[in-house]
Order: structure tokens, then C-alpha cells, then sequence
């Protein structure tokens, strides 16, 4: 687990995770991925070229694409080209459709920026006295509608910038700037980040930096409420795909519950299980539940492993040291509102009138409440990773990134 620590390190590289790999090893499983099409990258990147305007960040087989027009957010990515598994969701139903909704457009996309609190007496998706319901539930359009622009652009990296104001629930306003810069990694370069050897394997990586800035000239101070950067990535669900997060030991008292279920109520044992020091999540886009875990607890890594199309994500985040204020965005008045969660996790699934967003599953981070006075700034880096090939390799990596095998995942629900 110390490895993680690796990641307050950001290289510009000259290559991607698939330029050391000498040839594809397919797996019998890795050849499934490819026998529907609308599953490949291929397929995704000319769809959504039909629908916006898309920055690929590109070397040899691994590849990804980032969509100006919606923030800058990693649409999806691939490391075996154009053939190969699109890993990110993408809401090809909506985006087809060239129109906008109310509340919110999910387009999808495995990482995607947003701020938080989302509720709260600090929330900035609710306005001033309004009940804490899905129709008073409004994001902001700088996370939903409003392009980003690029200020910066090479085969493997982008930069993307926006400036904005808003209000939050009990009137404090925020003028702001945001910053995001992506790169895909190299084997090599991930290799001294994280400590994974990616040798003999499929992958695509890369490190998103994303800052915050106060672009106002009053100081953000707790009493009026705060803003943090919260990551979110949509990925494809099936029946084998389980999400694993470790955590940090100790008693309840002093570090707080293990697992927090209580967003959209309580989970069942058949869908989420606690073992030792790890969580597993069934994430099958077929019942809606949501988990966080408070930064005394989180350690600062969570994956999946999909049996089905085998699959290892890693979404690695360096989280500061001794810093427990993050924003608490429950939809209620809070008595803590900066007692929030550092990461998170949910699976998608029905609502009580039976539609559905997804399906997709998500891996969430979230840097702390940002206290910052005029002119400062706060940043959160995290570092996406999808690994397929040789299931020996893949299990060795899991149980040194993880600290449980392939086979525990797989049988963590049966």
C-alpha cells in the first residue's frame, strides 16, 4: 500500500502505457470484449465525433478522449486501439439526441470534474430555501453545459481552464477558477509513481491534475461554507463486476464507521460485504446504492475487477496528511457539514418509477474543503488505470495495489 504514495509525482512523458509492448497476448476472455462493437473505443470515438468536439490523447495502442464541451472530462479510453474495450461509460441514449435536460445531462465519461457540497446548508446545487428534493436539485452549469477551454494541447496531455461564480445554498458567493490537466502516462513513468509493473500486460494510464483557484477577493473561511474538488468516473457494469476498496483499521470511536451506506439507504449483505480490512461492492448497475469512506478510513486506492471482460481498474489518489475537513454533501441541514466523505463509490440501478440513468458503476475521490484566501489555490491529482492480459500478472498487481487477489474479488458474492 505504500506505493501509493508515489503519486504526489507528475511526469510529462514522451509515451504511453502501450509503447514498451512488443505484441497483444488476447486472453480467451480479452476476445470476448471485442465480439460486440458498440464495446470497442473505435466505435465510441467515431460516435461522439459525430455529437461534439474530441481531443484524443494518443501513443501506439493506448488512447483516450477528452471532451472540451463537457467540461474536459475523459470520455473513455482504450489500451489496445481502436479495437480494443472502451472503458469509460458513455450515454450514447442522451448525447444522440442533441438536447439538454433539466438537472442535470449525464453524457457520461470515466473521469469528470465536479465541486462540491452538493447538499447541505453549504450545497451549491440548491438554492436558497428550497426543500432538499430531486426537483429543487439543479448542477451547476459550469459542470454540466459550460465548455471548458483549452489553453494547452500535445499528443499526450491537455489543459483545460474555466472561470466562473456562484451562490451557494446560504448565499455566499464564489468566484473561481478551475484548471485540468491531463497526461497519459508511460509504462515506465507509472512504474516509479506506483511501484505497478505493467510488463506483459494491456494498459492505458493517466494522472489528471485538477485545481482549484479563489478568484474573489474575500478569503473562503468555514462559517460561510466551502468548495472541494470531487472526481467522478462512470464506468460499463456487468454481473462479474466487483469494486474493492482496502481501509484503514482501527476502533470505530477514533476513526468512525467502516463503510458509510446510508445515502440511499442501507445496502444488503448480498450486495455489499466488509472482510478484514477490505470492501467489496457488487457493481452491476442493477440496484442504486452509494458508499463512502471518511478520510480517516480511506487509504487512498480503490479498484474493480471485471470478471467477464477481465478488467482491473486502479484509481489511485494521494490524500494530504492529517486533514479531516471534507465537505459533508448529504441532502439535509448538517450538524457537521465538513464531515464528508474522501472517497466513494456507486452502483446504478432502477428508481421507484423504474427508470434509469445507466446503467454504469462509479469510483469517486475528493480533494478537502478548500479554505483559501484571494489569489491561493488547491489541487487534487488522481491516477486512473485499466490493466487486461495474462490473469497471473493482473492477480499480482491486485494483491500488491489491492491486497487481495483476483480470486478473492471473484468470490467475494458467491
Amino acid at each position: 500500500m505504500n506505493k501509493i504514495n508515489f503519486l504526489i509525482v507528475v511526469i510529462l512523458i514522451a509515451s504511453s502505457c502501450g509503447g514498451s509492448r512488443k505484441e497483444n497476448k488476447y486472453t480467451k476472455a480479452e476476445k470476448s470484449m471485442a465480439s460486440d462493437s458498440t464495446k470497442t473505443y473505435g466505435y465510441n470515438k467515431v460516435f461522439l465525433k459525430k455529437h461534439t468536439t474530441i481531443v484524443e490523447l494518443k501513443n501506439e495502442e493506448s488512447a483516450l478522449l477528452v471532451a472540451p464541451a463537457w467540461q474536459g472530462r475523459v470520455m473513455t479510453s482504450t489500451s489496445e486501439g481502436d479495437k480494443g474495450f472502451s472503458f469509460g461509460w458513455v450515454n450514447r441514449n442522451l448525447i444522440s439526441t442533441g438536447k439538454l435536460l433539466p438537472h442535470i445531462n449525464a453524457f457520461g465519461g470515466e473521469e469528470r470534474l465536479w465541486l462540491g457540497p452538493e447538499g447541505g446548508q453549504f450545497s451549491i446545487f440548491f438554492s436558497k430555501g428550497k426543500e432538499f428534493t430531486f426537483d429543487n436539485w439543479q448542477t451547476p452549469a459550469f459542470i454540466d453545459t459550460k465548455p471548458f477551454v483549452i489553453t494547452s494541447q500535445s499528443d499526450i496531455s491537455v489543459i483545460l481552464e474555466c472561470n466562473d461564480v456562484i451562490k451557494n445554498y446560504s448565499g455566499s458567493v464564489f468566484s473561481f477558477g478551475i484548471k485540468r490537466e491531463i497526461i497519459l502516462l508511460s509504462g515506465k513513468d507509472l512504474l516509479k509513481m506506483t511501484g505497478i509493473d505493467i510488463s506483459g500486460l494491456n494498459c492505458v494510464a493517466y494522472t489528471s491534475k485538477n485545481t482549484l483557484s479563489n478568484k474573489g477577493k474575500n478569503k473562503w473561511e468555514k462559517s460561510n461554507g466551502l468548495l472541494s474538488i470531487w472526481m467522478l468516473g462512470m464506468f460499463n457494469p456487468s454481473d462479474s463486476v466487483v469494486i474493492t476498496i482496502p481501509f484503514r483499521e482501527g476502533d470505530e470511536k477514533t476513526l468512525g464507521v467502516k463503510v458509510n451506506d446510508n445515502y440511499f439507504g442501507k445496502i444488503p449483505g448480498s450486495r455489499l460485504k466488509v472482510e478484514g480490512n477490505h470492501i467489496f461492492l457488487k457493481a452491476d448497475g442493477k440496484s442504486r446504492g452509494k458508499i463512502g469512506l471518511s478520510p480517516l478510513r480511506a487509504a487512498g486506492v480503490v479498484g474493480s475487477y471485471d470478471a467477464e471482460n477481465n478488467v482491473l481498474t486502479l484509481l489511485l489518489c494521494k490524500q494530504p496528511e492529517n486533514v479531516t475537513d471534507y465537505v459533508n454533501s448529504s441532502w439535509q441541514i448538517q450538524k457537521n457539514p465538513f464531515s464528508g466523505d474522501a472517497l466513494n463509490s456507486y452502483n446504478d440501478g432502477p428508481l421507484e418509477d423504474g427508470s434509469q440513468m445507466g446503467p454504469f458503476y462509479e469510483l469517486e475521490t475528493s480533494s478537502p474543503a478548500a479554505a483559501l484566501a484571494s489569489g491561493e489555490s488547491i489541487s487534487h491529482i488522481q491516477t486512473t488505470i485499466h490493466l487486461t492480459g495474462d490473469r497471473k500478472l493482473l492477480n499480482k498487481i491486485s494483491v500488491n495495489i489491492l491486497g487481495v487477489s483476483i480470486e478473492e474479488i471473484e468470490k467475494a458474492f458467491k
